[in-house]
């Protein structure tokens, strides 16, 4: 669970940091080294078969986290949503003398100018309710207090258990398709890269719920596939593999889709719930599995099933391709209520 926390709060911080052609690119390179790691852990538990060792040899490297989590800087746009202009304008400085960029003295008087300008034009709330907005704190519950943002948040969640639930469960199922299972397991992390060199610049002209909803659908109709009645352990090795590249596709793009409907105020919050409802899912997915047992093709229709509904329930979300990323609890509802044309082009700043 802390594993998959971790995950979500860096998309997080990816998509504050960023403008989005770049947040495209870096969660790309963000999951394939994702992806290089579960592809080592194959080389691990060759290494350590006592399960004691495997365990320190794989949370070992963890602790270099300690040595340097302090210098990561907190999210700029967080803080401007929240009102906080000073630290806000403290990191924005420093990101730009990296980039050897310089900011005007009375840049932050500017931003908070437009800040409220724009709250203003957006809301027509009074001044008293943007101080009580910019000084309150968020829960969970304001993820469910609307019905728009409750039903993306739910929508979210649940695309979120079945891609983290299939995607565990085709990694576990690799050790019964037939021969060495070491190799089978490093075979099923690295089918996986490909898909990352093609879907980056797929992603930035598609969109995100397109390209969701048909990786899901290829990997799920690739699982259902297995039901043929078709005999040979390389048919099913074919469709397991391209099942596993739909649903490795799925997973590059929904942290990032979700990280993009989630309003700032609530966006880790967001990320964090799904995100831990979907690590729920490799709970009761080796019960799955194991019915392999009788019938190996069973757990992969199951899991097609899970990944075909997913991908149908992510066309009831709105597209974010070129639109501002929502800030508020109100951008948050509105976002997707009606077709709405794009907002942002390639030349526009975070």
């Amino acid at each position: 669970m802390s594993g998959g926390w971790c995950v979500t709060r860096t998309s997080t911080l990816l998509s504050h940091w960023l403008c989005w052609v770049l947040v495209v690119c870096w969660a790309t390179i963000f999951l394939v080294t994702f992806r290089i790691g579960l592809i080592s852990v194959a080389l691990v538990v060759y290494a350590f078969r006592d399960w004691r060792q495997m365990a320190l040899a794989t949370t070992i490297p963890f602790c270099f986290f300690f040595l340097y989590w302090w210098s990561i800087p907190e999210s700029p746009r967080w803080l401007l949503a929240t009102g906080k202009f000073y630290a806000a304008e403290e990191i924005i400085r420093k990101m730009a003398a990296k980039n050897g960029k310089s900011l005007p003295p009375d840049y932050m008087t500017t931003l908070q100018i437009k800040y409220n300008a724009a709250q203003k034009a957006q809301h027509q709330n009074s001044v008293a309710n943007s101080v009580e907005e910019k000084n309150r704190t968020y829960g969970l519950v304001d993820l469910f207090k609307t019905p728009n943002l409750r039903k993306k948040t739910l929508i979210i969640t649940f695309i979120w258990f079945t891609n983290t639930s299939v995607y565990v469960g085709l990694s576990y199922f690799a050790a019964v398709l037939g021969g060495d299972e070491y190799i089978n397991f490093l075979l099923a992390g690295a089918v996986e890269l490909p898909t990352y060199i093609v879907l980056y610049p797929v992603i930035s002209r598609y969109g995100r719920r397109t390209n969701l909803c048909v990786s899901m659908l290829i990997g799920g109709l690739a699982c259902l596939a297995t039901a043929l009645p078709i005999k040979g352990e390389t048919f099913t090795l074919i469709l397991y593999c391209v099942g596993k590249m739909g649903i490795s596709s799925s997973y590059v793009v929904l942290p990032l889709f979700a990280s993009e409907l989630y309003p700032t105020v609530v966006r880790g919050l967001g990320m964090s719930l799904s995100g831990v409802a979907g690590m729920l899912g490799p709970i009761f997915i080796p019960l799955v599995n194991y019915l392999g047992a009788e019938h190996i093709t069973l757990p992969l229709i199951l899991m097609g099933f899970l990944l075909v509904a997913g991908g149908l329930a992510s066309l009831l979300l709105p597209e974010t391709l070129n639109h501002h990323l929502p800030q508020t609890l109100e951008d948050g509802e509105r976002f997707g209520k009606t077709k709405h044309k794009p907002d942002v082009t390639r030349d526009d700043n975070l």
